[in-house]
């Protein structure tokens, strides 16, 4: 009797841990990003370090404290994107990171697809949003726009334990 008791016991706490992982990976830790009209869409200038703001639309985002690699935007523009290809520095190999199924105005698999066939394009949105973070901005032919964070080369250095070296800033105190 008390062997079953355990076993039921055991199992109950597993599905318990199981349910709280999923719910603290999916929902826990994200929150909607607050809009500051005008502030949140930005693209670096080709030959610049700077970011500058685009006229956009529609914005909605989220992010989470525990990864600065976690934030996700949608937006629109009725920016034109070759005008927008022949003034702002293009992002090197985008690659969309997905995001949880409740943010349902990011689709990873669909971006990936427009910046394949050619109907987006990607852009560097700014340099260094968190040490070692670049922000990302894809936007479709139809105006239809995404953002989100990647590891640059000195982020990618400094989570995975290698020297970082001269050639990236050092890295802030907490």
């Amino acid at each position: 009797m008390t062997g079953k008791v355990l076993v039921i016991l055991l199992a109950l706490c597993a599905v318990g841990a199981g349910l709280s992982m999923y719910y603290l990976q999916v929902y826990g830790f994200y929150y909607e990003v607050e809009p500051r009209p005008g502030q949140e869409v930005t693209l670096v200038p080709q030959g610049s370090e700077t970011a500058e703001f685009i006229a956009y639309d529609g914005f909605r985002a989220i992010d989470a404290d525990s990864s600065p690699i976690r934030y996700r935007a949608c937006f629109t523009t009725t920016l034109d994107l070759d005008a927008l290809s022949a003034a702002y520095a293009p992002a090197e190999n985008p690659e969309p990171l997905t995001a949880p199924a409740w943010f349902d105005c990011y689709d990873a698999g669909q971006i990936a697809e427009a910046l394949e066939n050619g109907r987006a394009r990607a852009f560097l949105g700014a340099k260094n949003v968190h040490y070692g973070v670049d922000r990302i901005v894809t936007i479709t032919e139809d105006g239809r726009g995404y953002a989100w964070h990647v590891l640059n080369n000195c982020g990618q250095k400094a989570y995975d334990g290698t020297v970082i070296g001269e050639e990236c800033p050092p890295r802030p105190e907490n």
